[in-house]
């Protein structure tokens, strides 16, 4: 009699299980559902804008900066302007140099700080010997300022934002000696990646490999090498010492210091 209790309770148990197993789940999900139905939950999300951009090295951003630049350039100088093509070029490849439609994100330098940022670069470089006193402050009456964006394009969120900063073309009978007639400066951190300055200095008044070096510390880079090239052809000027910097990886950025004689500009370049 005993065995045959036990027996029963076992089979009784054992279907049990069995139904639980089958319908649980169901059971389950069901009470969960009660529980979150009808209740509001909030969760705090990224604004626009945030979080868009990795953190970049000072050699990512420069490299990233440089392969923009070289796809979609708009001309510089008037001497470097005749070796570019007028036009904008094509967007697709693999990095890309475009206009920043929606403005600076809260976080960069605007376009009422842009002149002073420039200006406090403009110093920084002539402390370091790198540009002469002699060169003038700019001011929002004078330049133009527009911010772009240079994009990693099979990585977007790989971004350099950079202002550039050239002397308006209303100024066209404007006094050019002792100006800065073009720069490309970061967004971020207000550091002046390229520019062309009108100065009293010849070249041979000039140490382009201490130039190099004093450049490459003040943009937080490690010290650059010496580019040795057969090509004399390479640059509009004979005038000019090439550098290679540290990039993305394997890549390097090339850096350019050079001298247009005749109208007495220095420039700076990490474009091609």
């Amino acid at each position: 009699m005993r065995k045959m209790i036990f027996s029963l309770f076992l089979l009784l148990f054992t279907v049990l299980i069995m139904l639980l197993s089958i319908a649980g789940p169901e059971l389950f999900a069901r009470y969960r559902d009660k529980a979150i139905l009808g209740q509001i939950y909030t969760r705090a999300m990224e604004s626009d804008g945030e979080g868009y951009r990795y953190t970049l090295s000072p050699g990512e951003k420069l490299y990233i900066l440089s392969e923009s630049l070289g796809r979609q350039m708009f001309p510089e100088s008037e001497q470097y302007a005749l070796t570019r093509d007028s036009g904008y070029g094509d967007l697709d490849g693999t990095y890309a140099f475009v206009l920043n439609h929606k403005g600076p994100s809260g976080k960069e330098i605007t376009d009422y700080q842009i002149y002073e940022t420039c200006n406090q670069g403009l110093a920084a470089l002539k402390e370091l010997g790198i540009l002469p006193d002699t060169v003038r402050n700019v001011d929002s009456g004078a330049y133009d300022a527009t911010l772009y964006s240079a994009i990693d394009v099979l990585e977007p969120r790989n971004n350099v934002a950079v202002w550039k900063l050239e002397l308006a073309s209303i100024q066209k009978n404007t006094d050019r000696e002792n100006r800065l007639m073009e720069a490309y400066i970061d967004a971020d951190n207000g550091k002046i990646y390229e520019f062309y300055a009108r100065t009293p200095l010849t070249w041979e008044n000039m140490d382009p490999d201490r130039i190099a070096g004093d450049w490459a510390e003040y943009m937080g880079l490690e010290a650059p090498t010496p580019y040795e090239t057969d090509n004399p052809l390479m640059e509009a000027t004979p005038y000019f010492s090439k550098y290679v910097c540290s990039g993305v990886g394997d890549q390097k950025t090339i850096v350019t210091i050079g001298f247009y004689e005749g109208i007495n500009e220095l420039f700076l370049k990490i474009s091609r």
